[in-house]
């Protein structure tokens, strides 16, 4: 199976069941902190929310750039079948972790996550030299560092984008991921509290993590699934031979 831009925008979806959870309560934090006129007045908070989630979403975006870079000059080096393999189970194999982190059966990527916050830590201070939040361009730079909080969620979409082994295709995949997350750290007011009642229910987080897992388990094990990596990697490789000649 391809990585398509659909798949990881419903991976964000299914995901962000999780969100609500970590997410919702800093954009909560952040919220308290304006004024009470702007909180109560749902077209004048809206300016925040979309701030707040832009500089999130293209934080994203520029880890999957970094990555997708990385992994060009890793993939590179392996034959087109090997790293056609190697794409397969990166991508596979964190897609069946986040179902089972998702549903609540497996906690590995919580190991991920406290690798992140020694990272967090030196980032994290950034952010409060953006606060209090009095105008929707300090609120689009904290989203920028928002965007980094160890989250394994984040973690198990940019193996995604490892696996792609190139840039420009490593950002659009996290930038659609993160429109999938869209939705549920959009909400305001009465539907926030609605959505993280209903996320919190035991069905519903396992009902996603399955369907995450499911599709990890077609990606390993379904006859020609593949990340989408391999034929472009061999496709650039005679391209490029053709280019030298």
């Amino acid at each position: 199976m391809d990585i398509t831009l659909t798949s990881a925008f419903l991976v964000g979806l299914l995901g962000s069941t999780h969100c609500l959870g970590m997410c919702g309560g800093i954009v909560g934090a952040l919220t308290l902190g304006l004024h009470d006129d702007i909180r109560r007045s749902p077209p004048r908070l809206f300016p925040y929310l979309a701030a707040y989630n832009l500089g999130r979403i293209a934080s994203y975006a520029i880890a999957g750039a970094v990555v997708g870079f990385l992994s060009a000059q890793i993939l590179r080096i392996a034959p087109p079948e090997q790293a056609r393999l190697i794409a397969k189970i990166i991508t596979g194999g964190f897609m069946i972790a986040l179902g089972l982190y998702l549903a609540g059966w497996w906690p590995g990527l919580m190991a991920l996550e406290r690798l992140g916050g020694k990272l967090w830590t030196r980032i994290e201070p950034l952010g409060r030299r953006f606060l209090p939040v009095n105008h929707p361009a300090k609120a689009l730079a904290l989203g920028l560092v928002w965007g980094w909080l160890p989250c394994g969620l984040v973690y198990s979409a940019l193996a995604w984008s490892l696996a792609t082994g190139d840039p420009g295709r490593g950002a659009l995949l996290m930038l659609a991921f993160g429109l999938g997350t869209l939705p549920m750290l959009f909400a305001m007011g009465a539907a926030t509290r609605w959505l993280g009642q209903f996320t919190r229910r035991p069905w519903v987080r396992r009902g996603a993590g399955m369907l995450i897992l499911l599709f990890g388990l077609y990606t390993l094990f379904a006859p020609g699934a593949h990340s989408g990596h391999g034929g472009d990697h061999a496709g650039h490789d005679h391209s490029a031979h053709r280019s030298l000649q």
